[in-house]
């Protein structure tokens, strides 16, 4: 169940994106839980690999080191507590092809210096509060054990994408780019948008950032 505690935290990623998970797909998610692990796993990897490669490319900025580097270490203890979890409940690891989603937002970075940037960090944002939320909305519906590691993410995850905007106006700003604060807000509601129409659109495969089950919006 909720918490005020819970509730609380997740006002502002609720108010973040543009909708929440539709009922549909946490149907589907129940029934596909096996499925659901492993693809968590491979997001938690990815997002520490995002991570690692953008603190590579952009070693100039500074904040940008920090934070990522420490989200870094957060992804990969995650993307280990996964496995345990995996492990414990007789699970074998199998290869999980990619969804529609990352690759959805991905068309959207612009192709030019700084701006690429702060779209990558943008939608880095988006990526970790939709996380948040499905942790959020699923752990009051799978078993106790699940359940709390899914409530235990909360906080950090809320806190990623937080970090990921912090950095998107913090790049704008030491680029010098025109009016900074409303570019950001710009690209927010533009990428909100994509976000929303990839999580409420049909989707023929089952992922844990995937939309409407096809078969259901049939």
């Amino acid at each position: 169940m909720s918490t005020p505690d819970y509730d609380e935290l997740m006002q502002p990623v609720i108010g973040f994106l543009g909708c929440e998970t539709p009922k549909a797909w946490l149907d589907e998610a129940l029934n596909n839980l096996e499925l659901l692990m492993q693809d968590h796993a491979n997001c938690e990897k990815k997002a520490a690999g995002t991570a690692m490669n953008l603190m590579f490319r952009y070693s100039f900025f500074t904040d940008l080191q920090v934070k990522l580097a420490q989200l870094v270490r957060e992804e990969m203890l995650h993307y280990e507590q996964v496995l345990e979890f995996m492990a414990k409940r007789g699970q074998e690891w199998k290869a999980v092809s990619a969804g529609r989603y990352a690759g959805g937002l991905r068309k959207e970075i612009r192709t030019y210096e700084p701006e690429a940037l702060v779209d990558v960090l943008i939608i880095g944002a988006f990526v970790e509060a939709r996380s948040c939320e499905r942790f959020y909305a699923l752990a009051p519906l799978v078993d106790e054990e699940l359940g709390r590691y899914y409530r235990y993410l909360l906080k950090s995850e809320s806190r990623h994408y937080e970090d990921y905007l912090a950095l998107a106006l913090d790049v704008a700003k030491t680029a010098k780019m025109k009016k900074p604060e409303e570019d950001i807000q710009e690209r927010i509601a533009h990428i909100r948008e994509v976000e929303k129409n990839l999580i409420l659109d049909p989707d023929d495969t089952f992922r844990f950032h995937s939309g409407v089950p096809a078969t259901v919006a049939a």
